[in-house]
């Protein structure tokens, strides 16, 4: 063996020896002391270390259970750390690592409530010398095969927020491959992380650090918003039930030279959220909102939504009796609380933004299809003196091609319920800059009562029902003079107005139908056609000679603004300097219409009622002087007929008008409250037909009126201070003529332009014919009697009742038979009712009606299902205690004694009714109405059972009777020849 072989083969066997010991013993166990001696210098915390290991043959180097931080409680921690270096590293001039593998990894990242992070407190960093920046060099080579993070843990907790936030990530792994500081290394990114309440994370992609750019796909499923709320909390007063978040989308991010971002495929989820206020009341909940295929590029400023689903939002709104709304309540003392603490510095921060505004183009944001589907909206309106509620639903809206430019028109559909029954629908394009709208929308059976509130303050009138229906076409224009245009036809069904102040029916209608409406904005209101079905309306003169019109309307204030006056002045003289809106209705049809009309103001009470109203007025425009033609047929109280014909201009009556009124048949005995006034004596039978032609042109009155009075027979003088000083008995005796009419010509001329319009040349004339007429009239007298084998002369009732009985209507129809075998002969009927007989019972059917219209307008109230009218109600007994005490106030205008309080409730009850019924007992008004009605069956049986001429029944004024108590009241007749 040479010399010196063999110490050399003795290193060479001893060297592989001693460099296992130095890398397997002696450098572990050094650097495991020299690491644990160390911590304590650089960590606050109590920090271990407690084996490592490493392989001088394969480079790999093994951490286990490291921990910093109090037992239990450690702030960072791992159970084991492996990692592997390449022997190429060596050669190829930068670290090649093969793998890492860090085992449980435990981190708690804690802020306190001064914003102070735990992890910045953990180390103690020696001061490092102060020297001049130098350039950013290269980046130190690093190249890793393999990262693999498993069953990590993160705690998160945040006491800044006045609740704090506490969040745990129990599973987090991680695995990257190929990750390198080169230039163009990337990286195949894989996390996956859960944790309660906080959802779980799926993100894959690639990384790659020089430059720092990253792509792929990231998912948050099923993250609870209550964990984070909080945040939201301190920035708006919103209290969270419930809700989940979930997300997803492909990525595309770079962070070279400035940030951008690119999102494509993103989607959005949002389910089972509920808000409620502070105070506990809801605000709203949503079962899901899914957004969906939606992109995002951060550096072009552009947002594509492609399509957002929601389902189930329930939400609750109000403004308040101060004209706020409460979702703008809820918000004004944090945002004054904001503007307070954001005074300082505000000009800079300002200046800023609009400097950031001006460097930076618009945002681009593009929604393709939104679909809100199954939502409610509960409305309210606290501001009038009666609350308003409305609830909107369900509702589905659908939006198309929207973006935040608004040039482009998008396609809005609208489907919701309106109140209980209520439709609203609506489709079309709608732009928002400039503004222009093409909708259809449809309406039915919307609900008018919630009106009622906002016409209360105007006039003393109750909106019983009503229902819109209307189906409209708008097209809106809005630039610097906006435009609107609506076409369509719109339906007011069942309208049912009461006077507040007495309890009546006002204006009531079974529909009110506008056919082809046309609506230009500032032009022109064009209506077709307008019908009304069975319209009514009441007018009442009262005792002081006002109307209940008058009296129902409510006297405004004067509210004139402190302003200029060149404010005051300037802009409105320009309002009005344009020509007024042209009006135009091509038609107005009436069918079977109906009207009352009563005078308080005469005494006895005059009283009359219209029906069966039927006709049509021609075409209206206020543009076009041409006057409309009228025709229009009705009957007073129920038989005489009544006609309007001719034609008029409403605009301007007194350019133009041509109207021929012709009445029929009226009742003379309806008119006994003007006779006395004016003549001083009742009228005990008549009929009459009035001919009425009035003329005008250019204000000049020239009217032709015929008066023929038909067996005119006058009753008791009525003292009066505006009756004519004439023999009226006289007078009516020698100007009937032989057919017993007295004829009176009535001619009228004047200009109606002249305050001065003289009326006595029209008095001297009527006398004038009253007395040609008395001069050519001979005196005659028919009487005759008919009488059938039984006393026709009375006719019998059961007391407080008008219906005919089994022997009243045997004798009627002989009465009937033998009229028929006399035509000349003619029927006078006193309607006659009895103090004793009839009072009582009247004033218990008077109550009985008043607890039924009482009730009837309870269940109205309830928005109940009702009849047609309050007589088909039955009152339960349980109802009719309470029913009895509101009539007791209404019909005696005070309450019950006081002393009644003590009594028991029957007793009371029982005291309450007494002192009703005693009030209507000795009503002359139900007395009157009972002998009317009376006699009206009578005439009624025997026109359309009997067949006789409703011409030869003549009822006379009716009487009420002191007799006592009887088992019937006879109503007497009377036969007079024609």
């Amino acid at each position: 063996m040479p010399k010196g072989l063999k110490p050399t083969l003795a290193t060479l066997a001893i060297a592989p020896a001693l460099y296992s010991l130095l890398g397997f013993l002696v450098l572990p166990g050094a650097a495991l002391q020299v690491i644990n001696r160390q911590l304590p210098r650089f960590v606050t915390q109590p920090a271990s270390l407690e084996r490592l290991e490493f392989n001088p043959f394969t480079l790999e180097l093994t951490l286990h259970r490291l921990r910093l931080g109090e037992a239990g409680s450690e702030q960072l921690a791992f159970e084991r750390l492996y990692g592997k270096l390449n022997w190429d590293s060596l050669w190829r001039g930068h670290l090649h690592l093969a793998e890492v593998h860090l085992e449980r990894p435990q981190v708690a990242v804690l802020f306190d409530r001064r914003g102070g992070l735990n992890l910045t407190r953990l180390f103690k960093l020696p001061a490092s010398p102060d020297k001049p920046e130098e350039p950013a060099g290269e980046p130190f080579p690093l190249r890793l095969d393999r990262l693999r993070l498993s069953g990590g843990q993160v705690h998160f907790r945040d006491l800044r927020p006045s609740v704090p936030v506490e969040a745990r990530y129990d599973a987090l792994d991680l695995e990257l491959r190929q990750l390198g500081t080169l230039p163009d290394d990337s990286a195949e990114l894989k996390l996956q992380a859960s944790g309660p309440n906080a959802g779980r994370i799926d993100w894959s992609g690639q990384l790659s650090l020089m430059p720092l750019r990253s792509s792929g796909r990231l998912d948050i499923d099923q993250a609870g918003l209550r964990t984070w709320w909080p945040y939201v909390r301190d920035a708006a007063p919103l209290e969270l039930e419930d809700g989940t978040l979930s997300l997803s989308s492909d990525y595309r991010l770079e962070l070279a030279d400035g940030l951008r971002l690119r999102l494509q495929n993103a989607a959005f989820k949002l389910a089972s959220l509920a808000l409620k206020a502070p105070d506990g009341r809801p605000l709203a909940r949503l079962q899901s909102l899914e957004v969906g295929n939606a992109a995002l590029d951060l550096d072009k400023r552009q947002l594509s939504i492609g399509q957002v689903l929601g389902q189930g939002l329930e939400a609750w709104a109000a403004r308040e009796a101060d004209g706020e709304l409460d979702w703008q309540k809820l918000f004004a003392p944090r945002a004054a609380e904001r503007s307070a603490n954001g005074e300082k510095g505000k000009d800079e921060k300002e200046e800023k933004a609009a400097k950031n505004a001006g460097n930076s183009k618009p945002w681009q944001i593009r929604l393709v299809e939104a679909r809100l589907r199954g939502s409610r909206l509960h409305l309210a309106d606290r501001q009038p003196a009666q609350a308003v509620e409305l609830q909107v639903g369900p509702l589905d809206l659908a939006l198309r091609d929207l973006d935040n430019r608004g040039q482009r028109p998008f396609r809005l559909e609208l489907d919701s319920g309106i109140g209980r029954q209520g439709r609203l629908k609506a489709a079309g394009q709608v732009q928002l800059s400039p503004l222009a709208a093409q909708l259809q929308v449809d309406a039915r059976d919307l609900d008018l009562r919630p009106a009622q509130a906002y016409i209360a303050p105007f006039i003393r009138l109750e909106l019983r029902s009503g229902q819109l229906d209307s189906t409209l076409k708008i097209d809106l224009k809005g630039a610097e003079k906006p435009a609107l245009q609506v076409d369509g036809r719109a339906t007011i069904k069942q309208l049912h107005t009461l006077d507040t102040l007495k309890q009546r029916d006002f204006v009531k209608w079974r529909q009110l139908t506008l056919e082809n409406l046309s609506y230009r904005h500032g032009e022109q209101l064009a209506i077709g056609r307008v019908e009304l079905d069975q319209p009514y309306a009441r007018f009442i003169v009262n005792e002081n000679l006002s109307t209940n019109v008058s009296e129902l309307l409510i006297a405004q204030g004067e509210q004139q603004p402190a302003q200029s006056p060149q404010k005051n002045t300037a802009q409105p003289a320009e309002k009005q300097a344009g020509p007024p809106l042209g009006i135009h209705i091509g038609a107005v049809a009436i069918r079977d219409g109906s009207a009352n009309f009563a005078d308080f103001s005469l005494k006895p009470n005059f009283a009359a009622a219209v029906q069966q109203l039927n006709g049509h007025i021609g075409s209206l425009d206020n543009r076009q002087p041409k006057p409309a033609t009228v025709d229009i047929k009705g009957k007073v109280d129920r038989y005489a007929p009544v006609s309007i014909k001719g034609s008029l201009n409403p605009f301007d009556p007194l350019e133009s008008l041509d109207i021929a009124t012709r009445f029929q048949r009226v009742e003379l005995t309806t008119l006994t409250p003007y006779s006395g006034k004016f003549a001083g004596y009742r009228i005990r039978k008549g009929r009459l037909n009035l001919d009425l032609h009035y003329r005008i042109e250019k204000g000049q009155l020239n009217a032709e009126n015929s008066l023929v009075l038909e067996q005119l027979q006058l009753g008791e003088r009525v003292d009066s201070p505006d009756a004519v000083d004439l023999p009226i008995h006289l007078a009516v005796a020698l100007l009937k003529d032989r057919q017993g009419r007295i004829a009176i010509d009535l001619p009228v001329k004047g200009d109606l332009n002249n305050p001065e319009f003289r009326v006595m040349p029209i008095v001297w004339q009527t006398l004038r014919n009253l007395v040609v007429r008395a001069a050519q009239a001979p005196f005659k007298f028919i009487a005759g009697l008919a009488d059938g084998g039984a006393d026709l002369s009375q006719v019998e009732f059961s007391p407080g009742s008008s219906e005919l009985d089994a022997a009243a209507r045997r004798n009627l129809d002989l009465l009937g038979k033998a009229l028929k075998e006399r035509p000349q002969l003619r029927l006078e009927v006193e309607g006659t009712s009895a103090l004793a007989s009839d009072g009582p019972l009247l004033a218990e059917q008077r109550l009985e009606r008043e607890y039924r219209n009482l009730y009837y307008r309870l269940l109205q109230q309830r928005s109940e299902r009702l009849p047609a009218g309050a007589d088909e109600l039955r009152v339960p007994d349980g109802e009719k205690a309470a029913l009895l005490e509101s009539i007791y106030r209404s019909r005696l205008k005070q309450p019950a004694p006081t002393e009644w309080n003590g009594l028991g409730q029957e007793q009371r009850a029982a005291r309450l009714r007494e002192a009703v019924l005693g009030s209507w007992e000795d009503s002359t008004l139900l007395l009157r109405q009972l002998a009317q009605a009376r006699a009206a069956s009578i005439k009624a049986y025997l026109v359309e059972q009997a067949g006789l001429d409703d011409q030869r029944i003549y009822p006379l004024d009716v009487g009420i009777s002191e007799a006592s108590p009887a088992a019937h009241v006879s109503v007497p007749l009377q036969l007079a020849g024609g």
